[in-house]
């Protein structure tokens, strides 16, 4: 019986290198992918793609695998970039690494892997699959709860998880770095990327600024005093705390002779106005309720409603909350205890226990 053919995305970064040696001692025919998503300015100090993609073929020198580079920079700006920009425009944050694992590395590079032969396409990521006793794949956690991606897999269907590996879903992140050790891959020490996708390690503000039409407007706290002025919408998200240039506003400051820090608790984007507030328990910056659209679930169907957890941005806990299916594609979710800073345009991803069900963008959220 012929071997499995497994084409798995190689990023030159450590996981997806120890990922393709897990496949290759698990039996697998592999063949590394390398995918070059970003071309503007790709000179520049903040992208590496030529160093990630030397790592790469380094490691897969090492390990003993055939590797290739394919270009999706056309279908990353049509299909990732320019909705990143649309939701900024409209001043939303939205969140990139999830439009492109949906539409990138589990579509385009997920095409392009059948088109080599493959059978199954692995990547890096830490997250898990399973079959059920149903038939149907499951998106669960990984192991290590620290590294688990699977916030940013949740769009994934059923047609893209039956064709997908994620050999780290298992192990922990220190076991990982072990390995590369052990096995002295290149890139053993490298360190983990950091930052949008396609951005790289470049100040966030400047890159954006190249993009977006912006104009300024004035800066309101919560009775409608205006105490400055911003530069733009786009360039603020809810809860941000550094960066919105408010220097010589004066603080309530309380009996100890502290004072609370400010925040950027709404966006009024009919009248181009940015309200800060102080205090991070301000009842601006608290909810009780989120309506999302775009609803993705791993299961084709939307669960029942019944109580479940969410996560309303990646590195935050799971909350316990309520859905309520509204429709096909739209969903919202009551908490059990109050939210801080949900912020339209970031994902919220549903969870029962360590099963991840999907979820979907958020529009809105009422306060408490």
């Amino acid at each position: 019986m012929s071997k499995k053919k497994v084409v798995i995305g190689m990023s030159g970064g450590v996981d997806s290198s120890v990922a393709a040696w897990m496949l290759k001692e698990q039996g697998y025919e592999v063949v590394g992918l390398f995918m070059k998503n970003w071309e503007d300015d790709d000179d520049s100090e903040y992208c590496s793609t030529r160093q990630d993609w030397i790592d790469a073929a380094s490691v897969a020198d090492v390990v003993g695998v055939d590797i290739e580079a394919v270009n999706f920079a056309a279908e990353y700006k049509d299909r990732v970039f320019a909705e990143f920009l649309r939701e900024y425009q409209a001043g939303r944050t939205p969140n990139p690494d999830v439009l492109c694992n949906a539409e990138i590395k589990f579509k385009a590079f997920l095409d392009h892997a059948m088109k080599l032969g493959a059978d199954l396409i692995a990547t890096g990521h830490y997250a898990r699959v399973r079959e059920n006793p149903a038939g149907k794949f499951e998106l669960l956690k990984a192991f290590d709860s620290t590294k688990d991606q699977s916030y940013f897999l949740h769009r994934l269907n059923q047609a893209q998880l039956s064709k997908s590996l994620f050999p780290l879903g298992e192990i922990p992140k220190t076991e990982v770095r072990k390995i590369a050790e052990k096995l002295a891959l290149p890139n053993a020490a490298k360190k983990d990327s950091t930052g949008i996708c396609f951005i790289g390690e470049r100040p966030f503000r400047d890159f954006l600024n190249r993009y977006l039409s912006h104009k300024p407007g004035p800066i309101k706290l919560d009775n409608g005093q205006t105490v400055g002025e911003h530069i733009g919408l786009s360039f603020y998200t809810l809860g941000q705390r550094k960066g919105i240039g408010i220097g010589g506003l004066k603080s309530h400051r309380n009996a100890d002779g502290t004072s609370e820090p400010w925040f950027v608790a709404r966006k009024d984007i009919a009248s181009n106005t940015l309200y800060i507030v102080q205090g991070h328990d301000h009842p601006w910056l608290l909810s009780s309720r989120l309506d999302a659209g775009q609803a993705s679930w791993v299961a084709g169907e939307a669960p029942e409603p019944r109580l479940l957890s969410a996560k309303t941005r990646y590195r935050q806990q799971d909350v316990a909350c309520r859905v309520l299916a509204e429709g096909t594609d739209r969903f919202a979710l009551e908490f059990t205890d109050p939210q801080w800073a949900v912020t339209p345009g970031q994902s919220a991803v549903l969870y029962d226990g360590d099963i991840c069900l999907g979820g979907g963008i958020i529009d809105g959220a009422l306060g408490v």
